[in-house]
């Protein structure tokens, strides 16, 4: 057709296809797996935490279990059951008591009962088992085939001394335990520690025990007639006196 003309461009297609990815608008699919990205980022900081908490509490844990442990400890060193045991022996210079003597044959002591000035003082108060054994060697006067003509009788006692009976006095003493046994005395049946040897000695124990609400700072003492101490038989295991709490 005359006058019409007609134009062809070429147009090279690479150009249009050489586009950066920067520059390419956001699609759906590149902001879901942004959004997934973030989202695994996340999760890991929240396990890690989560790892990081439990650990701190397992650490505190094993602290307190330690702490508890001690504690525990410290409560059952505290608790020890208070005791002593003393043996004892003549002494001219006690009047009236045996001497209680301390680090000898199966001396111990423990939880702050104590020996002062020859009497046991209790640390604090509470129920306590009380006991004592005096062993003395008499000597009978005469004989007439086998029967003592003179009878001997042994005493043995525990005092105790305490504020809660509203006396001042410090030697102002109850007392607690009394025992007295005869010697010197022909029995039907008698025992190993109850005739003379042949000698006419007599060989006999005094033994006494019971258990007592005691106070704090009370002072338990024995009393020997002066007369029988001279007797008091200080072989290991024969004479003694002890406390122990309940």
């Amino acid at each position: 057709m005359e006058g019409h003309h007609e134009v062809l461009l070429d147009v090279d297609t690479s150009e249009q296809q050489d586009v950066k990815p920067s520059q390419q608008p956001s699609t759906p699919s590149s902001r879901h797996r942004r959004r997934l990205a973030a989202a695994l980022v996340a999760m890991a900081l929240c396990v890690a935490g989560a790892v990081f908490f439990s650990w701190h509490a397992k650490e505190q844990s094993h602290t307190e279990q330690d702490g508890d442990l001690r504690h525990m400890l410290r409560q059952i060193s505290g608790n020890i059951r208070a005791a002593i045991h003393v043996e004892g022996e003549y002494n001219a210079s006690f009047k009236d008591s045996a001497e209680w003597k301390r680090d000898v044959n199966q001396f111990h002591s423990q939880g702050h009962l104590k020996l002062v000035n020859n009497e046991i003082v209790i640390p604090q108060d509470g129920l306590y088992f009380v006991y004592s054994q005096a062993s003395f060697q008499v000597s009978c006067n005469s004989h007439d085939e086998g029967v003592a003509k003179q009878e001997v009788h042994l005493s043995h006692i525990v005092k105790r001394w305490s504020k809660s009976f509203g006396i001042s006095d410090p030697n102002n003493y109850e007392t607690i335990l009394h025992s007295i046994r005869t010697a010197c005395e022909q029995r039907p049946s008698s025992g190993p520690d109850s005739g003379p040897d042949s000698g006419g000695n007599w060989f006999s124990a005094v033994y006494m025990g019971a258990v007592f609400s005691l106070m704090k700072e009370d002072r338990i003492r024995t009393v020997t007639e002066p007369r029988l101490l001279p007797n008091l038989d200080d072989d290991p295991g024969k004479t003694f006196f002890g406390v122990f709490s309940l």
